[in-house]
């Protein structure tokens, strides 16, 4: 078991689930919800309150594959705060380290979602959780965690360095999934790389960092700046590395996707779950596979999310 400390965003997540008045219509190469006019009123055919964010949803990945998980986040002393701080602690998260907002109300999504095709709309108050200055990096000194693993803070570079170079001196390990705030700073962001043991972006993210089209060709310029890179591709795969070893890997399983929330999230803290309990590095991408599939099919961010015991059957991975 190891100590993981989750550092990103904490949200109370509403769904507004329909089946006929959220369903899309195509204008041009766009799709918009077509049939809520301004004005009117609409009845939905469902509600479901859940919690999200990145930090959240990592650190519940942690802590069902039977790590010590501490979560790092923002909140306010409100309903919605209480909410999550509700579950997080019948999941058996560390929440002592959560920092609160006086000023802000803890962030909300009102997540609009069509039942039949699981196509969504996002609409997003970040409150408590749109700034991170208030981290210390010297909390890792009390934390003491095996692993930090940290999803996007806003394009706060100024915190993820404090902490990446904090993390590096105590010799704590490094995952990192950049959003795109950190994205948009480009030069700056890839100075932080080597800082960091694991790397997980997207296709389309990589892309924005060095040359190439092709997976392969991303992961040759990106390999040589950490441990561990992983680009994945949507229903693609995607394809890793670990300097010893190439995988390129198709979807755990074809299953219809009720929600994609959260779906990043879920392959990025189920590779770090599974590595960090000794897994081999083709393990954990199956892992990670399996445990994002396995949120998509479910709605709400986290409530798919896997336990360590899960027999897992093959799936499409090739060595390279």
């Amino acid at each position: 078991m190891a100590k993981i400390l989750s550092i990103g965003s904490a949200l109370n997540d509403i769904y507004m689930i329909d089946h006929d008045d959220l369903a899309p219509t195509e204008i041009g190469e766009e799709s918009i919800f077509g049939k809520i006019l301004v004005g009117s009123k609409v009845d939905i055919d469902k509600l479901s309150y859940e919690v999200g964010g990145g930090g959240v949803n990592s650190a519940i990945s942690f802590v069902r594959h039977g790590h010590e998980a501490v979560l790092m986040a923002n909140i306010a002393h409100d309903s919605a705060g209480d909410a999550i701080l509700k579950v997080l602690d019948h999941e058996g998260v560390d929440t002592s380290y959560m920092q609160y907002d006086e000023h802000k109300a803890t962030g909300t999504s009102v997540i609009l979602l069509n039942s039949r095709g699981g196509e969504r709309t996002i609409l997003t108050y970040r409150g408590a959780s749109t700034k991170f200055d208030n981290f210390k990096a010297d909390t890792l000194d009390l934390i003491c965690p095996d692993w930090l693993y940290v999803t996007t803070l806003r394009g706060d570079i100024k915190t993820l360095t404090s902490f990446f170079k904090k993390a590096h001196e105590n010799g704590i390990k490094i995952m990192f999934n950049p959003g795109v705030k950190e994205l948009a700073k480009t030069k700056e962001l890839m100075a932080l790389f080597k800082y960091i043991d694991v790397l997980l972006v997207n296709k389309q993210e990589a892309a924005q960092m060095v040359p190439g089209a092709l997976l392969e060709e991303l992961l040759y310029h990106l390999k040589g700046y950490t441990g561990i890179v992983i680009i994945t591709d949507g229903s693609m795969g995607g394809i890793a590395t670990n300097k010893e070893e190439t995988y390129r890997f198709g979807i755990y399983e074809d299953t219809k996707v009720k929600d994609a929330t959260g779906a990043g999230d879920a392959f990025g803290s189920g590779f770090l779950a599974a590595l960090a309990s000794g897994k081999s590095f083709r393990r954990a991408l199956v892992f990670a596979s399996a445990n994002s599939t396995s949120v998509v099919s479910r709605i709400g961010a986290n409530r798919g999310i896997l336990a360590d015991t899960k027999e897992l059957h093959p799936m499409p991975i090739q060595k390279l």
